[in-house]
Order: structure tokens, then sequence, then C-alpha cells
């Protein structure tokens, strides 16, 4: 059974409807799955687990949040060499790029980007939620 991780911030709840879903589609695909927010994650769980999502929206211009979810991250980041990683936020303007920053900074520290990463455009309905669950049975 493999063990998978949904790490997420969520400050109005769209990201975290994402996690959940993502969380609910590797535990639905067999996984032995974590949802956690940062204050309940950190660097040294890395190695607990097969896989990891994290999750974060765009924040500001387009960036990821500074006050909870990167104090968690930034540590985490030196220890995603050859683990399976997968990115998802939601964001409500610009065209995505906060998600494309993050995804080279993680193929950069040599993590394996095992799906395309997952942004939805503000609160996502229940199609949406179908494909987090099916990204989550991806991770699993």
């Amino acid at each position: 059974m493999s063990k998978v991780a949904v790490v997420y911030w969520s400050g109005t709840g769209n990201t975290q409807a994402m996690a959940e879903a993502i969380a609910e589609g590797a535990k639905g695909a067999g996984a032995e799955t974590l949802l956690a927010t940062p204050g309940d994650f950190n660097a040294d769980m890395i190695k607990d687990f097969d896989a990891i999502a994290f999750g974060c929206p765009a924040m500001g211009a387009e960036e990821l949040e500074d006050s909870e979810f990167l104090p968690m991250y930034e540590p985490c980041e030196t220890k995603l060499s050859g683990k399976k990683v997968a990115l998802f936020g939601s964001y409500g303007w610009g065209n995505g790029e906060w998600m494309r920053i993050w995804e080279k900074q993680v193929a950069d520290k040599g993590a394996f980007l095992a799906a395309d990463s997952l942004i939805i455009n503000e609160t996502p309905n229940d199609d949406e939620l179908a494909t987090c669950r099916s990204f989550g049975a991806g991770l699993a």
C-alpha cells in the first residue's frame, strides 16, 4: 500500500475543497492518506510518504502564500529529490504563472512531477472535484 500526503494551505476554502477531494481519490485507490495543513506537516515527514501533493492558491502577484505555507514548504524543498510530487491550487486572477514557477522550482530540486499540476479558477464545481479525485487516485 502506498502512502500519500496531501498538504495544503487555503484562505477561502477553494484549495481546501481540492485537497479533500484529492485525498479522497488517493484513499479510494487504496493509499494510506494523510490530509494536512502546514501546521501539521514538516520536512522530516517527507521520508514517510511515497507521494506528496502540495496545494497552495495563487496569492498577491501570483505567488505562494508566505506566512504559513512557505515557512513549512521551503525546508521540504531540500528533501524532494527523487520524490513523487504533485502540485495543485486555486486562483482568482492571472494565468497560472505561480504554478509554472512552482513546477520549475520542484523539478530543479530533483523531484519527479507525478502529474500535470492541477489549477482551478475559484470554487471547484462537481466536475472539477471529480478531476481532483482522479488526480489523487493517480498518486496512489
